[in-house]
């Protein structure tokens, strides 16, 4: 499996276009069925809390004693605050700043599991759809399967992200 200078690992064929280093891809190296991981980030306790009072102040994010006594049973990150870890991973690793243009939205957005104190989390990048715009021939769409996983391979988040990327000039 190629390495990414970053060492994040490229999986589909051995000249996969994300054996490009992350500056260098473009929209044509986003070809349908590629995938990449990358990671790891550990959320720690303090992270949570600070986030949750900054964005999301139910007990749960917030404070470790009351949190006990929630259905989650204990201190666990809020939605939002996984998904930014994963927008953290997907910009070191899977889109280059220069070629990502913007995002028009996300589909099908699931937290299935919570994350909590000390979980080492990665990210699966899979291309589901790649094609040139039609109306901006400078660009095109192209459609990731995401699937933030933690240290035990349970997966705690999944969408599905649109974005907006440059052909290569």
């Amino acid at each position: 499996m190629p390495y990414e200078p970053d060492g994040t690992a490229a999986t589909a064929h051995d000249t996969s276009p994300f054996a490009h280093r992350l500056a260098e891809r473009f929209l044509d190296d986003y070809v349908p069925g590629l995938t990449l991981e990358h990671g790891s980030y550990r959320v720690t306790a303090a992270e949570i809390v600070d986030f949750g009072r900054r964005f999301d102040p139910h007990d749960m994010h917030v404070d470790a004693g009351r949190a006990e006594s929630t259905p989650l049973g204990g201190l666990v990150a809020s939605g939002w605050h996984t998904t930014a870890v994963m927008m953290r991973l997907m910009v070191e690793s899977y889109l280059n700043q220069a070629a990502s243009v913007a995002s028009p939205g996300v589909d099908e957005l699931r937290w299935p599991v919570p994350v909590r104190p000390d979980d080492v989390l990665r990210a699966r990048f899979a291309v589901v759809d790649s094609r040139r715009s039609a109306s901006r021939p400078d660009r095109g769409i192209v459609r990731t399967r995401i699937e933030l996983v933690n240290q035990h391979d349970v997966t705690v988040m999944t969408q599905v992200m649109t974005n907006l990327v440059l052909r290569r000039p």
